[in-house]
């Protein structure tokens, strides 16, 4: 009997994603000025506030009001209606130094014998039914708000959309775990308030099903494309007008949407957020490279999907173990534990070679705040960040370097 299966996505103007972006925007300025620098920065943003909390440990110094300013403003808060824009909101800072107790953990004489930042376990995911390895239904979900978002800076069609936005996707598998068809798509997106309910209501719902659809449509290979079809339910902003959205309409925090971060619930999670952590932090930084080893294990053949645990203890270099699950789909004549194996001699798991093999004490976080951490795009850009006294740097960095399939030769050469 076939099976619905459920996923979403929040926007960048989400409360809980503006506190992510801020998080990681600090990350980025620490690490652009101070490579060495050991962060982990929460942020809270709330009507007409922002808190910023965490520790840190760098050279560099910076005004971290500006960069929490920028980042509400590049998002798209910048009207005093909202209740929270860039300009006039309060940013109060509570950041301190890094405890030394956890630091002794994680540095050491060499860098190659640095310790895990923290205990924990870790999950990547990657699936044959996209073109990026992810889930359809989250991957769906992520593409219809960054087309949303799209829409709201550059449409003439569409004039009222504001940046707090979720959406979701239920897709019906067959029994062999092949996607059919889109059972129901829900939008809620903030607008302003320009007619009566009855009539915004109507609206927004014409313009998401005739304008926003079509839009996603035209970028999807033919065979997701087919998937929509005249019998999907679709709910937009079923329970009303949205006017009051963003920190005004509920308050946001780092670290509450880790499942739109990862997987949207397909695989597992470890249960440690990414965002405002820096890479010695294995809870950021073992996510993706558990997702590396995936997607290049299921690009090689090895599998038609695949899930990979690492584990950690506090300090200690090497990884407790590595787990793989094939959930039945291998191409190959080994078992699961017989494929970890041959993972840990490909990959290696120690903190310091994971930050070395994915680049990953470069300023590349900013853009992993919004929709989603995987299934995205490797890509070199230049990046510029600014001092409070006027020092400058240009760099150019590679993002999301654990989406890379430079590892299929290496893993075809051992498995086949």
């Amino acid at each position: 009997m076939s099976y619905l299966f459920t996923s979403e996505s929040v926007s960048e103007g989400h409360p809980d994603k503006i506190a992510d972006q801020i998080s990681d925007a600090l990350i980025d300025n620490f690490l652009a000025f101070d490579p060495e620098s050991k962060v982990a920065c929460e942020t809270l943003v709330t009507t007409g506030q922002v808190v910023l909390a965490g520790e840190v440990r760098s050279k560099t110094y910076l005004d971290v009001q500006k960069i929490a300013r920028d980042t509400i403003n590049k998002i798209g808060y910048t009207k005093g209606e909202y209740m929270f824009d860039g300009n006039s909101c309060g940013v109060l800072s509570a950041i301190h130094e890094q405890s030394q107790d956890i630091n002794q953990g994680v540095d050491r004489g060499s860098k190659e014998e640095q310790g895990a930042g923290d205990q924990g376990m870790m999950f990547g995911y990657a699936t044959k039914e996209t073109e990026n390895y992810m889930p359809l239904a989250l991957d769906l979900s992520h593409k219809i708000l960054i087309e949303l978002g799209k829409l709201r800076r550059e449409s003439k069609e569409i004039t009222y959309l504001r940046p707090d936005a979720k959406a979701q996707v239920t897709i019906e598998y067959s029994d062999d775990n092949v996607p059919q068809r889109i059972d129901a798509i829900v939008v809620s997106t903030q607008h302003d308030n320009f007619d009566s309910d009855e009539t915004m209501l109507t609206k927004i719902r014409e313009d998401i099903v005739n304008i926003l659809i079509p839009r996603l449509k035209a970028l999807l290979p033919e065979n997701i494309a087919a998937l929509f079809n005249n019998e999907i339910k679709y709910h937009i902003n079923p329970t009303g007008k949205f006017v009051i959205g963003g920190p005004h309409g509920d308050s946001g925090l780092t670290g509450r949407k880790i499942i739109v971060d990862t997987y949207g619930g397909k695989g597992a999670h470890g249960g440690g957020a990414f965002s405002g952590k820096d890479p010695s932090k294995v809870d950021r930084s073992a996510a993706y490279a558990t997702r590396h080893i995936a997607k290049n294990l299921v690009a090689a053949g090895i599998a038609d999907e695949i899930l990979v645990q690492v584990s950690y203890a506090i300090g200690v270099v090497e990884p407790m173990g590595i787990y793989v699950n094939t959930y039945g789909t291998a191409k190959i004549e080994l078992t699961d534990g017989e494929i970890a194996a041959k993972v840990s001699e490909i990959f290696d798991m120690r903190p310091f070679a994971i930050e070395e093999r994915l680049k990953l004490r470069n300023p590349i976080y900013s853009e992993t705040a919004a929709y989603g951490h995987m299934g995205r795009e490797s890509e070199v850009v230049t990046k510029t960040f600014t001092q409070p006294d006027g020092n400058t740097i240009t760099t150019e960095v590679e993002l999301f370097t654990w989406e890379k399939l430079d590892f299929v030769d290496k893993v075809k050469t051992a498995f086949l």
